[in-house]
């Protein structure tokens, strides 16, 4: 992997642990990483509702803070979301957006992603941009297509100053939580069409920076495979995540 990318292990608590369990669950991961190894970037990514109370706790600490999803508008009556300037406040600096399940179960669209990732950007917080392929779609041997027509869908018009302003996760979705895991090569393969994607969106120079994900039931076994390869910069951990053990294990195997 390039020197200029940093090695990105962020955990997703999908919708797990009320506040006490959020407590207890960042401040094992703060014990159990007193220092970040060199080279690697940790991020978790808690319910909105443990998002304060998590801040607290990773607060003196290298781990970042992230959400799991926002809305575009900065304020209004637009019931039951949470506007970028609110994740900004309760201090996160990056935020899921794409994730399969909410594509899937709420039916977002690829517009929706662009308007996030343009707000994101705007009010200062890093979209962890999420692009995946289902079982059918990989079986009929058109994955790479879908995938990158959901970059440059999601991405289109985006005004980056520089290429740590976003995060792209590829995410096979029937790996994800299923037990089922795309091979290091699958993995390399499809991040590697997004960079190119990426080069068409925003230039070589700043595709080269831009951090590309895996994700989809990445864990300590299979981290260290997943991030040798030259494309892949990182993981976007589901499951392994919710364990302080596990988590902690995949940054340092990450670092190796």
């Amino acid at each position: 992997m390039p020197n200029n990318r940093t090695t990105l292990i962020a955990g997703n608590w999908k919708m797990n642990n009320d506040r006490e369990a959020a407590k207890a669950l960042a401040a094992e991961l703060v014990e159990a990483l007193p220092e970040v190894p060199a080279g690697v970037e940790v991020l978790v990514c808690p319910p909105t509702i443990d998002l304060c109370c998590v801040a607290h706790k990773l607060e003196g600490s290298a781990i970042a803070l992230g959400a799991q999803n926002c809305y575009w508008e900065a304020s209004g009556a637009y019931t039951g979301e949470t506007s970028v300037p609110m994740l900004k406040s309760a201090g996160c600096t990056y935020c899921i957006i794409g994730h399969s399940e909410r594509r899937d179960y709420f039916h977002e669209s690829d517009e929706d992603q662009n308007k996030k990732a343009r707000a994101l950007v705007a009010g200062g917080i890093v979209p962890v941009f999420c692009c995946g392929e289902p079982l059918e779609v990989r079986e009929a041997g058109t994955y790479v297509e879908h995938v990158v027509a959901q970059v440059k869908a999601g991405l289109e018009g985006l005004e980056l100053a520089s290429a740590d302003q976003i995060v792209v996760a590829y995410e096979p979705i029937w790996a994800i939580g299923t037990g089922m895991t795309a091979t290091a090569d699958d993995a390399q393969e499809v991040c590697h069409a997004v960079r190119e994607a990426l080069v068409e969106l925003f230039g070589a120079e700043m595709a080269d920076g831009i951090r590309v994900l895996y994700g989809g039931s990445a864990k300590p076994g299979n981290i260290a495979e997943l991030v040798a390869k030259p494309d892949v910069d990182g993981a976007l951990v589901g499951g392994a995540s919710l364990k302080a053990a596990d988590f902690s294990e995949m940054v340092v195997k990450a670092a190796e």
